[in-house]
């Protein structure tokens, strides 16, 4: 058969496949090629010589076709998913807001125990204040009394009560280099 010259498309339809298909052969074949004087791209090509036999391939509609079908079948199965996962959480955002609501209570009740535990302290420690004032001897609260009202008499009063209280047990030998009431006021 004789050399011919064709273009992409006019080889193509001789080979029963696309222009963009032909273009392939053609560079796999590494056959000669020139520009027309129109600027389309001739091949130089023996037809005999190119055994090409086209395959033939299932209608790429029918393939997209199961395609669209699978995914939309996917889609379904999802949206189902979906929906009970969304009952699921609406479940478990009730619990949640319940428990909020319960935490909230016993942080409330919490605080008002604390409150009552601070002041029945207090209480305690002012009560136990008192009772150790009342169980002190009449000596020690004259002189905490002084020690409030005149610091500098205190430290006086207080030298004479450290050496009046050791000797409790001696007669009245300490009392006697006191002057005044509190030689009348003895144990």
């Amino acid at each position: 058969m004789p050399v011919e010259m064709l273009t992409y498309a006019e080889l193509g339809e001789r080979l029963k496949i696309s222009p963009e298909a032909a273009r392939a052969l053609v560079k796999r074949h590494r056959l000669p090629r020139s520009r027309s004087n129109s600027g389309k791209t001739l091949v130089q090509v023996d037809l005999a010589e190119i055994s090409h036999s086209p395959i033939t391939r299932a209608p790429q509609a029918q393939a997209g076709h199961q395609v669209v079908t699978a995914l939309e079948q996917r889609i379904e199965t999802l949206q189902a998913d979906l929906t009970e996962i969304e009952a699921i959480a609406s479940g478990h955002r009730a619990d949640f807001e319940r428990e909020c609501e319960r935490t909230n209570k016993l942080l409330a009740e919490l605080l008002k125990v604390t409150t009552e535990t601070i002041a029945a302290r207090e209480k305690a420690a002012l009560l136990e204040g008192k009772l150790s004032v009342l169980t002190q001897t009449w000596r020690r609260r004259l002189v905490d009394a002084f020690t409030l009202a005149l610091p500098q008499a205190a430290s006086i009063v207080r030298e004479n009560f450290g050496r009046i209280v050791p000797d409790r047990s001696e007669s009245s030998a300490p009392l006697a280099g006191l002057k005044g009431p509190m030689r009348a006021h003895r144990d």
